[in-house]
């Protein structure tokens, strides 16, 4: 039996919304706003604005291990830990232990999870870039996947509508590859990476280095002053979560916009797992849940129902949600759900130092980097693969050399001294729909009695065609305030191994015209 509190008309909303992150938030807001009565639940803790970052004020020196992951944690955020990310100090606590929600792998597969109040809103990378029309045909063009129902035209608008609220920062570049946001002022980049913006551009005509764009408040509106939000502070802890609202996430942008229409209802420690389908209407009334602390189960009704617990949760839910329409899970007559799982591939490039500038150093800590929007097959550039990558890095200057005392002035003297000038470029590919790439309901529980996933999705031959021009063998070269060398920074993990290729070195070493 499901537990109703009161009755079901205290547990009956115009609509709810299941998962409070970035795409939860934006479903809040826009129902409440519009005057509907709106629950939206979150499986996990809250978290407050502000006084729930509890570490985004702290020093590298009041972390009892300065930041990094004892041999304990590692086991415990064993799927974090390959990340190299999320066993962080610093960060942690944002995200879930890996051994309390467990899942398995046929085939490796990242899962990173933050249960809590603006999910994972509190904690990506905020780049936030616009798709462009062929985007959108792709599919259609190539015979790859399904065809996408709408086009560039059709979204546009809403693209502009969701920037201006919420703040994207960049810089006007009019390219049909990667057309341009309704920005903030764009952040500045600094004179190495300017240096090798002018020989990238130069020696490729059509290529181009800009800022990245990302979702921080440079000059905020009155829209944005409203709602309690200030301008970036330049601090580059974002990652903790900003106490200045400055990066657009659920707590500092769409959850005060839906409170202040006093419409919402904010429910926590509610587990969805499944949606209550009615066979004799063929409509969904609502969901059933699980609370996280006291296992306890609920169910709440609406006439609408917003699924926004991230793609593989929301899937997750689905694959739950049978009855005798949807005996294999709701809206599954196709056997799609948990198929095509699809994520950018990364971690490999390229870097090095830059030459001749060791004067010149930059003011705050820019909680942004530079980027190179694609340019593989588009206008003449031809390649073995379908699709395209850019490139995201920076450029910046660390620590010149350590002192070989542990101790002492010389010491002291060492870890203020700046270092050479360094900047890197890292891959960001494309991956292609495969029906293959999928993950499935196991017989086995989690603590909850809920079924565990299982994962078995890789990269395809299209992929791996795309990584070999993302790394360069090491290049030496004798001219000043040139890119000096660029050194591959290729991760190497169980599943991965990349080739440099000598044809993308002559690339890099013709963006410059060195003579190496």
């Amino acid at each position: 039996m499901y537990f109703q509190s009161k009755g079901k008309d205290e547990v009956t909303y115009d609509a709810i919304v299941v998962g409070s992150g970035l795409s939860g938030g934006w479903a809040a807001k826009e129902l409440t706003e519009k005057g509907l009565k709106v629950a939206m639940i979150e499986r996990g803790r809250e978290i407050k604005h502000v006084t729930g970052y509890t570490t985004a004020s702290m020093d590298s020196w009041e972390f009892e291990h300065r930041g990094r992951p004892t041999a304990a944690v590692k086991e415990e955020y064993w799927a974090g830990t390959r990340t190299g990310y999320t066993a962080n100090e610093e960060i942690r606590h944002l995200f879930e232990k890996d051994v309390d929600h467990p899942y398995e792998e046929t085939r490796r597969c990242d899962w990173i999870r933050g249960y809590h109040t603006g999910g994972r809103s509190l904690m990506w990378g905020k780049q936030s870039y616009r798709w462009n029309e062929r985007d959108f045909t792709a599919n259609l063009e190539e015979g790859v996947g399904i065809d996408w129902p709408l086009r560039y035209k059709d979204l546009e608008p809403w693209y502009a509508y969701v920037e201006k609220f919420a703040g994207i920062s960049g810089s006007y570049e009019k390219l049909d590859v990667l057309p341009d946001s309704v920005f903030q002022p764009a952040m500045e980049l600094n004179c190495a990476e300017k240096f090798v913006k002018e020989g990238l551009e130069k020696n490729f005509p059509g290529r181009k280095l800009i800022i990245g764009r990302a979702a921080h408040l440079t000059a905020p509106t009155e829209e944005h002053l409203a709602l309690g939000r200030g301008t970036c502070q330049y601090r580059n802890r974002c990652s903790r979560g900003c106490p200045y609202g400055a990066y657009f996430s659920t707590q500092a942008a769409t959850l005060p916009a839906a409170v202040k229409t006093g419409n919402l209802t904010l429910i926590h420690d509610q587990i969805v797992y499944q949606v209550i389908f009615d066979d004799e209407s063929g409509k969904a009334t609502g969901v059933r849940t699980i609370d996280q602390n006291t296992k306890e189960q609920k169910e709440y009704f609406a006439k609408v129902i917003f699924l926004n617990a991230s793609s593989i949760n929301s899937a997750w839910i689905m694959m739950q949600s049978t009855s005798k329409t949807h005996p294999n899970g709701l809206g599954n007559e196709s056997d799609q759900l948990g198929r095509n799982l699809m994520d950018h591939h990364l971690e490999a490039g390229a870097g090095g130092v830059v030459e001749g500038f060791d004067d010149k150093y930059y003011f705050g800590r820019r909680p942004n980097g530079i980027y190179i929007p694609r340019f593989t097959n588009w206008g003449n550039d031809k390649r073995d693969f379908l699709r395209g990558f850019g490139y995201q890095g920076g450029a910046a200057r660390g620590r010149g050399e350590q002192s070989e005392e542990e101790f002492g002035a010389a010491f002291k003297e060492s870890q203020t001294a700046p270092g050479p000038w360094t900047i890197n470029f890292g891959g960001f590919g494309e991956t292609l729909p495969d029906p293959n790439n999928r993950f499935t309901l196991t017989d086995k529980k989690d603590q909850w009695g809920l079924p565990i996933i299982n994962f078995d999705a890789g990269w395809g031959d299209n992929e791996w065609k795309m990584r070999k021009p993302w790394s360069t063998r090491l290049l030496k070269c004798w001219k000043k305030r040139v890119l000096k060398t660029f050194i591959p920074f290729i991760i190497q993990k169980k599943r991965q191994v990349l080739v440099s290729t000598k044809w993308v070195v002559q690339e890099w070493a013709e963006i410059l015209k060195l003579q190496c």
